[in-house]
């Protein structure tokens, strides 16, 4: 698909948005929106056409993110669409929302049976897993939520830290979090 402009791309969502089930697209198409934006990105322009260029980027990203959002919605829905029509960055979207529906089952069965033991294992866990953070400012040592020692780092340093720390130094503005597909 390489015809992809803002005028398919407005025509797409509007086709999503008039009907009822989900719409066949094609499978490479968050590929191909990617490509055309990163293209429109890289071109230089002044003045005018540039703030043109950044219209054109802007309605592209609020448009894709009316598509995802329409195309999950419909899937979601009790209506029970029909969910092979998604796309697979589509179906990653729902894999999380599976995830955490089964969280909330497993908290609520273990709270309503008595679990404590349990709920504080889950608690401790979370608190401590590692995420990969890229450092904002420089940071002294740290005494991690599992007790460990972590750091000093330095600015545009990346380390794993617990959780629970990464989360006090993002509040902070201090660290960034990166993801796997950063």
């Amino acid at each position: 698909m390489s015809d992809m402009d803002i005028n398919f791309l407005h025509t797409m969502v509007l086709r999503e948005a008039e009907s009822d089930s989900i719409q066949e697209i094609d499978p490479n198409l968050y590929r191909t929106i990617a490509e055309f934006l990163g293209n429109l990105k890289r071109q230089e322009y002044d003045g005018v056409e540039n703030k043109i260029k950044e219209s054109i980027i802007d309605m592209a990203a609020e448009l894709t993110g009316i598509l995802i959002a329409t195309r999950i919605e419909k899937a979601s829905s009790a209506l029970g669409s029909n969910i092979s029509s998604l796309l697979d960055e589509e179906k990653f979207i729902l894999d999380a929302q599976e995830e955490q529906h089964e969280r909330m089952e497993i908290i609520l069965s273990a709270a309503t049976n008595g679990r404590s033991k349990f709920l504080e294992s889950i608690s401790q866990k979370h608190k401590t897993r590692l995420v990969i953070v890229r450092f904002l400012k420089n940071v002294d040592e740290l005494i991690g939520a599992d007790m460990e020692k972590y750091g000093p780092f330095q600015t545009e340093d990346i380390a794993a830290i617990p959780y629970e720390n990464a989360q006090a130094l993002i509040s902070k503005d201090a660290v960034t979090r990166v993801r796997w597909d950063d």
